[in-house]
């Protein structure tokens, strides 16, 4: 779960969740998708792939961790996937969101994003 200010602008949302993968893990079966690159808070920039339909964000690559792809947990649209393990740059999460006891939490982003965030 990101709280980066980014992250904020991109989903219109408080925060936005992803489910991280390695790269040879993840195929596109079908569709087109339209991507668009920016810098990220990060320092690196990363490549958001959306769908040209409809223009949900289905799923990005981070370049500072090349062998990853991050895909939105709304595009699986499954109400009892699992709850992210950790929650990133929480030092822009809005004042009223509270995280839960159970999961880590990173001021900043931490040194291997590999789970579900």
């Amino acid at each position: 779960m990101c709280h980066c200010l980014d992250c904020q602008r991109r989903t219109g949302s408080a925060f936005s969740v992803a489910v991280f993968y390695q790269r040879d893990m993840v195929v596109v079966q079908r569709g087109i998708t339209n991507s668009f690159e920016r810098d990220s808070a990060s320092g690196f920039s990363v490549m958001f792939n959306f769908c040209v339909r409809c223009g949900s964000n289905i799923y990005w690559e981070p370049r500072r961790m090349p062998n990853i792809v991050g895909i939105a947990l709304g595009a699986f649209a499954d109400p009892k996937f699992p709850q992210p393990t950790q929650s990133v740059w929480t030092r822009d999460k809005h004042v009223w969101l509270v995280i839960p006891d159970d999961m880590t939490e990173f001021e900043v982003n931490p040194v291997s994003q590999t789970s579900n965030n």
